[in-house]
């Protein structure tokens, strides 16, 4: 099938999806709809990984087609809607295991000593022994199933003693963690430090940890961060920001930040992807898309950078980034999300 005929079908799967779901009850039924709705996702559940990527892409190339405004914004919603944006538990697994893979190589042949200049005052050393800590933590909490918190320094870390090794050995415990998480239940109960406390949070908190650690390490060793996958970075804004509520050190600040009503939009321009963050009532809520609220401030950038602003890897300053409306609201939303 030629790639101009896939488009094609995309796109016509993509409009269907939005008709059918925005139809009036008296054109279509909702009970109709709903099921008609749910027997295609069952089939798309049945896809592969390499298949559900690409066809997320297609769908995505086809929104973008249309002119930024609603309609484009329910189309970039078909692939959410259908599951082809999650990717299965053991795949993030295997994806935080090559992230760290990826981090031991960048920081092996490095001085320890080198400053991390996006993390100030710790050396790669400090840096690469934190990501292996998080590793060893996140692999104690699934193996046991702990319903309490269980502190990092709680946890055997068997760290070697000469920084020189922490590489291969934070490589060590990544595989430890990848095969204990690809054995768990994803749906089993653990305590969490987020949202979500059962097993499938840990791979992907520690894929994310991962990631802008990386980006750490890149920034130390070469000046530069290394492109950020779209997917893998939109996962993270999104769990970045459900689980940012139930982190005191964010949670307080933004209580007390005084910006009641403001809204903060994220847009990511390789991808259409759009967040909308709504200030008040003691805290925050968040949506993807626009949710049909006008911002107060926006901030525009590829969806990997946009991860590394709200980790203030990159300053707000930075050229990469497009601004419209109050910019003191993105200055105050960032100082107090700082961790």
């Amino acid at each position: 099938m030629s790639d101009a005929l896939l488009s094609t079908l995309a796109e016509a799967l993509a409009e269907l999806v939005t008709e059918v779901e925005t139809s009036a009850d008296e054109i279509l039924a909702r009970d109709t709809a709903v099921k008609w709705l749910e027997n295609t996702a069952q089939t798309l559940r049945t896809l592969g990984p390499a298949d559900r990527r690409a066809l997320d892409g297609l769908l995505r190339e086809a929104a973008l087609r249309h002119p930024p405004g609603p309609r484009r914004e329910e189309l970039l919603s078909v692939s959410e809607g259908f599951g082809l944006t999650e990717a299965p538990h053991t795949a993030i697994c295997e994806a935080a295991l090559e992230s760290a893979r990826r981090f031991a190589a960048t920081v092996r042949p490095a001085d320890p000593a080198t400053p991390v200049p996006t993390c100030p005052g710790w050396t790669l050393a400090d840096l690469t022994r934190h990501v292996g800590t998080v590793h060893r933590w996140a692999e104690h909490l699934v193996r046991t199933g702990a319903t309490t918190r269980v502190l990092a320094r709680d946890v055997p870390l068997d760290a070697p003693a000469d920084p020189a090794a922490y590489p291969g050995w934070l490589a060590a415990g990544a595989e430890r963690f990848a095969a204990t998480a690809r054995e768990a239940d994803p749906d089993a109960p653990v305590w969490s430090p987020g949202a979500d406390p059962h097993v499938r949070h840990y791979p992907r908190h520690v894929l994310f940890e991962t990631v802008v650690h990386l980006a750490d390490a890149e920034l130390a060793v070469a000046g530069t961060a290394g492109p950020l996958d779209p997917g893998t970075a939109a996962d993270a804004i999104d769990h970045f920001l459900g689980n940012a509520p139930y982190i005191p050190r964010i949670a307080e600040p933004l209580a007390h930040l005084g910006r009641d009503g403001a809204v903060l939009r994220l847009s990511a321009r390789d991808t259409g992807a759009v967040w909308t963050v709504a200030l008040g009532g003691g805290g925050f809520t968040w949506s993807r898309g626009s949710g049909g609220a006008e911002p107060t401030a926006g901030v525009a950038a590829d969806t990997g950078e946009l991860l590394l602003l709200l980790h203030r890897r990159y300053g707000a300053d930075d050229p990469r980034f497009t601004h419209t409306g109050d910019r003191d609201l993105l200055d105050d939303w960032l100082a107090a999300t700082a961790l």
